[in-house]
This record gives C-alpha cells, sequence and structure tokens, in this order.
C-alpha cells in the first residue's frame, strides 16, 4: 500500500473511529443534559483537572516516543506497559488520599466519594494504553473503530439507564469508568499484542529521553486546557461551571475530534518521511490546508447556530452557555492547526524545543487566568482568544523553520478557507436573525443553507482546498466499489 493510500485509508476509519465514538458520547451527553442539571455537570467538570493530570502522567509521553521509533521491540513495549500501570495505581491512590482535600476546595462535600470512584478510570485506562498505541504506530483506526464504537454505545446506556432512576451525578461517573473499562476490555480480547515478563532498562531509558519532554509539556498543557474548570468551579458555582462545560464539550466536538483525526493519522504518516525534507513538506502543507477548510467552516458554522442548537438539543435551561459556546468556537478552530504544528516538533525529534514553547505560551497565558479570577468568565474566553492566536505564530514559527514552510506561508494558504468560512457564518447568523421559526426547524435550515453555500462556491469557484477533499472523498468511495 503506498504512501497516500495508506494515509487515506487511515484518514477514512480515523474519521469513522472519531466521528462514530464521540457522536455515540455527543448524543449521549445530550439525553443526560435533558435529565440532570447544570450543576450536577459542574461537579464532574470540578474534578476533570485531576483526572486529566493523572492520565497526562500515566501516559508520561512514551506513546508519541513508540510510534516515532522506527524498531520498536515486544521489550519497549512490555517495559511501557508496566511503567504506566506503576504510575496508574500511584496516581489512583494519590486521588484517594487526596479527594476530602479536594472536595474542601471546592467547598462541596460531595466531590470526595465521586473522585474516590471515578479515579479508577486512571487505572483502567493504563492497561489499554499500548494497544492503542499500536494499533495507531500501524494506522490501524479500524479495530479501533470497533472497539470505541461498542463501548461507547454500552456505556451510553448504562448512563442514561441510571439517570432514568434518578442516580443523578452518579450516572456521570458510570458513563466514564464503563467506557474506560470496556475500552480496555475489548483492546485486550481482540488486540494479538499481550505484554512480555520483562523490564528492559535500556529500553526505558532511550523512550524516556525522548517522551519525558512530552510529559512535562503534556502536563502544561492539560493544566492550562483545563485550569479553567477549576477557576470557574472556585470562584463561580457548579451551576456556571455547567453552563462553561456544556459549551466547551460542544465546541470540542468538532475541534477535538479533527485534533484527533489528523493528529493521529498524520503523525505515524509523517514520522514515516521524516528524513525526505520536500516530501515531508508537500505532504505537511496538503494536511494543513484541508484539516482547516473543514476545521474553520465546522466551527464558525456551529458559532452561527449556537442559539438554536442549544435550545433544540438540551432546552431552554441550558441557554446561558450560548455567549460561551460561540465565543469558545474562535478558540477551538485553531486548535488542528496547534496539533499539526506540535506534531512536527515531534516528528523532527524536537521534544525539547516542544517543551520550551509549551513553558512561553502558559506563561503568557497567566493574564487571561488572573482576568478570569477577577471580571468574569467572557473576558477571561476573550484572552483565550488572543492566547490561541500568538501561541499560533510560536508554533507554526518553528515548525515551519525546519522543513521550510513559514508562518507567512501557512497563513497564505489557509486564510481563503478562513475567508469562505466567515462569510458563510456571517451569512447562516444573518438567516437566523430574519427567520421566525421554531428552534428546531431554524436550525435545520440554518445548517442546510451553509452546508449548499460551501458546496456552490467550492464548485463554482473551483476552490483549491474543496476540490482536494473532494477528489480524496471520492477515491475512497471508488476504492470500496471496487471491494
Amino acid at each position: 500500500m503506498s504512501l497516500k493510500q495508506k494515509t487515506i485509508n487511515g484518514l477514512f476509519w480515523s474519521f469513522i473511529d472519531s466521528f462514530a465514538n464521540q457522536g455515540v458520547q455527543f448524543i449521549v451527553g445530550i439525553i443526560l443534559a435533558r435529565i440532570l442539571s447544570p450543576r450536577e455537570f459542574g461537579l464532574i467538570g470540578m474534578l476533570t483537572i485531576f483526572i486529566a493530570i493523572s492520565q497526562s502522567f500515566v501516559d508520561s509521553g512514551f506513546s508519541n516516543a513508540l510510534i516515532r521509533k522506527k524498531n520498536c521491540t515486544q521489550e519497549d513495549y512490555s517495559t511501557v506497559f508496566y511503567f504506566n500501570l506503576l504510575v496508574g495505581l500511584v496516581f489512583y491512590l494519590l486521588l484517594f488520599v487526596s479527594a476530602g482535600s479536594i472536595s474542601n476546595f471546592f467547598n462541596e462535600p460531595q466531590l470526595s466519594p465521586l473522585l474516590k470512584v471515578l479515579g479508577i478510570g486512571v487505572v483502567l485506562n493504563a492497561i489499554g494504553i499500548i494497544q492503542r498505541t499500536i494499533l495507531t504506530k500501524e494506522i490501524n483506526f479500524k479495530l479501533q473503530t470497533r472497539v470505541s464504537l461498542v463501548a461507547s454505545i454500552s456505556s451510553g446506556t448504562i448512563a442514561v439507564t441510571m439517570a432514568l432512576l434518578n442516580y443523578g451525578v452518579w450516572s456521570l461517573v458510570a458513563l466514564t469508568l464503563s467506557r474506560f473499562s470496556l475500552n480496555t476490555l475489548f483492546l485486550w480480547l481482540w488486540s494479538k499484542w499481550k505484554p512480555l515478563r520483562t523490564f528492559n532498562k535500556e529500553s526505558f531509558n532511550e523512550l524516556f529521553a525522548f517522551g519525558s519532554k512530552l510529559l512535562i509539556s503534556g502536563l502544561i498543557d492539560t493544566i492550562y486546557q483545563n485550569i479553567y474548570y477549576l477557576i470557574i468551579g472556585k470562584y463561580f458555582s457548579a451551576q456556571e461551571l455547567g453552563f462553561y462545560t456544556r459549551a466547551d464539550q460542544f465546541k470540542a466536538f468538532p475541534s477535538q475530534n479533527l485534533n484527533s483525526i489528523i493528529g493521529r493519522v498524520s503523525y505515524p504518516v509523517l514520522s514515516s518521511i521524516q528524513d525526505d525534507k520536500e516530501k515531508l513538506k508537500q505532504a505537511y502543507r496538503k494536511i494543513i490546508r484541508t484539516t482547516m477548510f473543514v476545521t474553520f467552516c465546522l466551527m464558525l458554522g456551529m458559532a452561527a447556530v449556537a442559539k438554536p442548537m442549544i435550545l433544540t438539543l438540551i432546552g431552554e435551561k441550558w441557554l446561558p452557555s450560548e455567549i460561551y459556546l460561540q465565543m469558545l468556537c474562535f478558540v477551538g478552530m485553531f486548535y488542528p492547526l496547534h496539533a499539526l504544528n506540535l506534531n512536527m516538533l515531534q516528528v523532527q525529534g524536537r521534544s525539547d524545543l516542544f517543551l520550551r514553547l509549551e513553558i512561553i505560551k502558559k506563561t503568557l497565558a497567566i493574564p487571561t487566568i488572573v482576568i478570569g479570577i477577577f471580571f468574569g468568565i467572557k473576558l477571561m474566553i476573550a484572552g483565550m482568544m488572543v492566547n490561541t492566536l500568538i501561541a499560533y505564530y510560536l508554533n507554526s514559527f518553528w515548525s515551519g523553520k525546519m522543513i521550510g514552510y513559514s508562518f507567512r506561508q501557512q497563513v497564505k494558504d489557509i486564510f481563503p478557507s478562513l475567508l469562505l468560512a466567515l462569510i458563510m457564518a456571517a451569512t447562516v447568523f444573518i438567516l437566523g436573525n430574519f427567520l421566525v421559526l421554531a428552534p428546531i426547524t431554524k436550525l435545520i435550515v440554518q445548517v442546510l443553507f451553509g452546508i449548499v453555500f460551501i458546496f456552490a462556491v467550492g464548485e463554482i469557484s473551483r476552490f483549491n482546498d474543496y476540490i482536494y477533499l473532494k477528489s480524496l472523498v471520492f477515491e475512497k468511495i471508488s476504492t470500496f466499489r471496487r471491494k
């Protein structure tokens, strides 16, 4: 299979995996939001940062180190497996012991038992990391799709049933734990890999030399991404945090899915051609252009239909989250771009530069956190919008410098897509203000108009990124027909 075919196949199954899996979780989230209150979502939001930090330590950057290494041995995989498991157990113990203090910090007594149970997910996730890493290294997302889809449907069914039986916030805990459990179980059942009874110190040191910097970088980024949950939970209320988390989850559905889809495929693909700079640059450029065309359209389109979407999907009680969602869409539309530029640093083996950039970017974000504490959530999100632009410049400057693809060239490549998406979103938003329809009808009309607008402009103008993406889709369809 050629590199192009492998990339298209990987993108296809990564797309199916992310959107089918996350689509199920998204639908489950909507159902739960209609049953539960913003406060109950806010309680889980308060614990998010502690779980996320623990997960960062469990992986410790080893997954990316294994993917980048060209000739991994069974000893490499087994060594990392035992390390992940040990760290998972240690961090669960830390979460269990500190649960009371965290509960006191937020002045929410219910958080202590919630964290003691929710923390089990850290260990469950650690047990399945290597299987996922091997499948990603092989660009095998077909099996991952099957695993995650079954786990998401099953865990969603459990959570909704518990919510209907009045288990309240515990149904959200069950959602997370059952998904982690089933994901890990099916990875062990359906994956061929099993650990050897060995721990190679040399292998550990080699992988840790690269992965340790990614661990610190990932830890810094995880704290930054989740610190806003902590700030809102501490200085505002569980209900206000519930509104923010729901807006953030809506934003994350297209943004982080695209981030995951492209990142999971591009990293192993680009790593495989890391020694051919010209080939690497051309592949990287195509990935950036097509990714950002889709991202800009989805994120700006979501901002334009935020109000009817919230009213239709989760009801009027969640309407205060509208403005948060609209602002967060402008932050989230740059996430895939950040990930791609940072991927390039990893492909080039510059985890040291990756770390330095993370420290610089997150230091610059401190004023945004202070603004949130003293001036409110809206100004805090405005600060996040400024930070994401600064972060993009820093990421693209250094990654571009390595392969001769400068920040200016990147902006020149993605600006037409941004302009087209802005025009589409503005038109859809204005149309919505003139329509006097039920929220669901208005939402359908606006979404259909936006889709037709993009397709029409793409076909009439022969818009390059649209045409290239269309050719990839038709190529994949023709492959299925031949089979």
